[in-house]
C-alpha cells in the first residue's frame, strides 16, 4: 500500500499523510465474525482513571481474529483483505474448503485468491502458512508467534513487524525479534510465515488533534502546568517550572531511575537482551 497526501486546502490537510486503502475491501465486515466493544476509557470498575489520556474514540465493532491458527490441514482461500479499526495491520478473510470463514492477520504480499494452510507438519514455506517452530526452516521470517503452545500468537502482530528464526537447540527455538533481542520459544509454538502487512503505517502523519480523539487518545497536559493538588510538579508563582526531579502524578521517578522488577520469571528465556551493548 502506498502513502496518500492531500492538497493543503486546510491547515490539517497540509501535513496529513494516510495509507491509500483503495485496494482493500470497501464493504462491511463479516457480521458473524464481529462483536461489540465496551470501551472503558481507561477506568476501572469503580470509575477511577487508571490509565491516563484514554477516551472512547470513534464507535467500532471488534473483528474476531484467529490468532491460534488451529484449523489444521484444511486449505483456505483468501476471499478479501480488509481494514481493521482495532489494529494497525490489515486482516484477511479466509474461506476454508469445508465452508468455514475466519479472519487472520494479513501478511505482507498476501493477495486475494491465494491459498494457505495451517499444519502441525512441514508444508510449503510460503507467505501465510502456519506451522510449529520445530518444522520451520532456520532463517525464515515469521510473525504471530505463540509464547505458550495453544494459546495463540502474541509476538510480532503490529503493522510491519516480523521476527527471524535463527536456531534450534535443546528443545527450544531461538528467535531474533526486531528490537535485537534473541529469545527462546518452545518448539511446539505456532508461527506464521512472512511479515505483517501495512509496512507504511510508521510513516502516517495524523495531521490534527481531532484525529487523535477519534483514535481514543486524549490530550496530555504537562505536570508543571497543573495545580499542586493535581501533580507533584504543579503550582508556583509565575512561570515556575518543576522544583524537583521529574516524577509521575503518583510521585514515581520519571527519568532515569529503574522502577521495574529486574528478576522476572521469563528472563530465563532471553538469550540476548535488547539493551545489551553491541
Amino acid at each position: 500500500m502506498a502513502l496518500k497526501n492531500y492538497k493543503a486546502i486546510t491547515p490539517a490537510l497540509r501535513k496529513l499523510v494516510t495509507i491509500d486503502r483503495s485496494e482493500l475491501w470497501k464493504g462491511a465486515p463479516l457480521k458473524i465474525l464481529t462483536s461489540k466493544v465496551s470501551e472503558k476509557s481507561g477506568r476501572n470498575n469503580f470509575g477511577h482513571i487508571t490509565v491516563r489520556h484514554k477516551s472512547a474514540g470513534h464507535k467500532k465493532s471488534f473483528r474476531i481474529i484467529d490468532f491460534k491458527r488451529d484449523k489444521y490441514d484444511v486449505e483456505a482461500k483468501v476471499e478479501r483483505i480488509e481494514y481493521d479499526p482495532n489494529r494497525t495491520s490489515f486482516i484477511a478473510l479466509l474461506k476454508y474448503n469445508d465452508g468455514i470463514f475466519s479472519y487472520i492477520l494479513a501478511p505482507h504480499k498476501l493477495f486475494v485468491g491465494d491459498r494457505i494452510m495451517s499444519s502441525k507438519n512441514l508444508i510449503d514455506v510460503k507467505i501465510g502458512n502456519a506451522m510449529p517452530l520445530s518444522v520451520i526452516p532456520i532463517g525464515s521470517i515469521i510473525h504471530n508467534i505463540e509464547l505458550k503452545p495453544g494459546r495463540g500468537g502474541v509476538i510480532s502482530r503490529a503493522a510491519g513487524s516480523y521476527a527471524q528464526l535463527v536456531g534450534k537447540d535443546g528443545g527450544y527455538a531461538q528467535v531474533k525479534l526486531q528490537s535485537g533481542e534473541i529469545r527462546l520459544f518452545f518448539l511446539e509454538c505456532m508461527a506464521t510465515i512472512g511479515s505483517v502487512s501495512n509496512l507504511d503505517n510508521k510513516n502516517v502523519v495524523i495531521g490534527k488533534a481531532g484525529r487523535s480523539r477519534w483514535m481514543g487518545i486524549r490530550p496530555t497536559v504537562r505536570g508543571v502546568a497543573m495545580n499542586p493538588v493535581d501533580h507533584p510538579l504543579g503550582g508556583g508563582e509565575g512561570k515556575t517550572s518543576g522544583g524537583r526531579h521529574p516524577v509521575s502524578p503518583t510521585g514515581k521517578s520519571a527519568k532515569g531511575k529503574i522502577t521495574r522488577k529486574r528478576s522476572k520469571p521469563s528472563n530465563r528465556f532471553i538469550v540476548k537482551s535488547r539493551r545489551s551493548k553491541k
